[in-house]
């Protein structure tokens, strides 16, 4: 995507080179962190785009910078708790640290952490918040008014019923030989799990490029 436009990936708190902090931890705070970001680059707008945990930020995003949005892309995401299936619900909150002990997501950590001790801290943080039931609300998703991209594999752990519910709240299922297209998309990758969905870079990249002109 680099070859035709600008950018910005951002790592999250506690994520990747991001340090570690004990700050209060949830989807409007780290939403906010995004918006500080553009701030400080003096970007106004933008496209956002954001996978599994970073999709909900940008879900949340969307809600509270709608003026700052030009497109939003949500890979294997909702902005619900039942927007799971319930196997992920219930996987959730029988998550510990020791889960993750000596795997490869804890060696990307140490890889790049500015403290890798800060890891089970950080496990922690995060499944914590997993634990909490959220909703965003179907009333502000069906306010976003700018056009929408939704990307899941067929066996992600997404709750498909909830996702075509979603694609509904903006605009979307309609009979596009009958009239006009809606500006939001939905596409399902074929095969794909959660995990196996980030290596399909080459579909993504053909839908992403499709929708973001």
């Amino acid at each position: 995507m680099s070859k035709n436009r600008k950018v910005i990936a951002i790592e999250l708190q506690g994520h990747g080179h991001s340090p570690y902090s004990d700050r209060k931890f949830d989807h409007a705070i780290l939403a906010a962190d995004v918006a500080k970001v553009m701030d400080y680059l003096k970007i106004e707008h933008a496209a956002v785009l954001g996978y599994s945990f970073g999709g909900a930020v940008a879900y949340q995003f969307a809600i509270q910078y709608p003026k700052r949005l030009d497109e939003l892309v949500i890979i294997s995401a909702t902005y619900k708790s039942k927007g799971w299936m319930p196997e992920i619900n219930k996987a959730f909150q029988n998550m510990k640290p020791a889960l993750f002990e000596n795997s490869p997501m804890q060696q990307a950590y140490e890889t790049v952490a500015p403290d890798k001790t800060k890891w089970t801290k950080f496990l922690e943080q995060m499944i914590s918040l997993a634990q909490q039931p959220y909703d965003l609300g179907d009333a502000n998703i069906a306010k976003i008014s700018s056009p929408v991209l939704l990307i899941a594999g067929d066996n992600d752990g997404l709750d498909k019923i909830e996702l075509v519910k979603t694609y509904q709240l903006l605009g979307g299922e309609v009979v596009g030989d009958f009239g006009q297209m809606p500006k939001s998309q939905l596409a399902i990758i074929p095969g794909q799990s959660h995990v196996s969905l980030i290596g399909q870079t080459g579909s993504i990249l053909g839908y992403l490029n499709s929708f973001l002109k």
